[in-house]
């Protein structure tokens, strides 16, 4: 059984007025039990030579549904007003926006495409799913 755990830690001396220091762990486990997760679609990255309009990073046809899952997108750009949006099923409903050197990480069920737009030209992605097998 595969452990897996993510660990997000937070600081600032400045944020709050006061000193800022929050980190909490997580162990990635399958739907409904304290089993780990097992699959990874592994690190992988995407270039693109022109700007993109609702690309499909990662299709939920390639997943079966509903699952456990968790998912990491980056945006690597170094140009600070470059960024990715990233988008949820066939409305294309957007989560959010990661500029240069941003990235998230949040849970995904596995039943809608996730999408991403790019704004500019030359720019790569770096993204992973964690998930289970049902």
């Amino acid at each position: 059984m595969a452990t897996t755990t993510a660990t997000l830690t937070l600081s600032s001396a400045d944020l709050t007025g006061d000193a800022l220091a929050l980190s909490t762990t997580a162990t990635l486990t399958k739907a409904g039990t304290a089993t780990g997760m097992e699959e990874t679609t592994g690190v992988s990255r995407k270039s693109f030579a022109t700007a993109q309009t609702a690309y499909n990073l990662i299709a939920a046809a390639d997943f079966t549904t509903p699952i456990a899952a968790k998912v990491y997108v980056k945006n690597l750009s170094s140009t600070a007003a470059e960024y990715v949006n990233i988008e949820v099923g066939a409305d294309n409903v957007v989560l959010g926006r990661l500029y240069a050197g941003d990235w998230a990480f949040f849970p995904w069920d596995g039943a809608n495409d996730i999408d991403i737009d790019t704004s500019a030209v030359n720019m790569t992605v770096e993204y992973m799913v964690i998930y289970e097998t049902v």
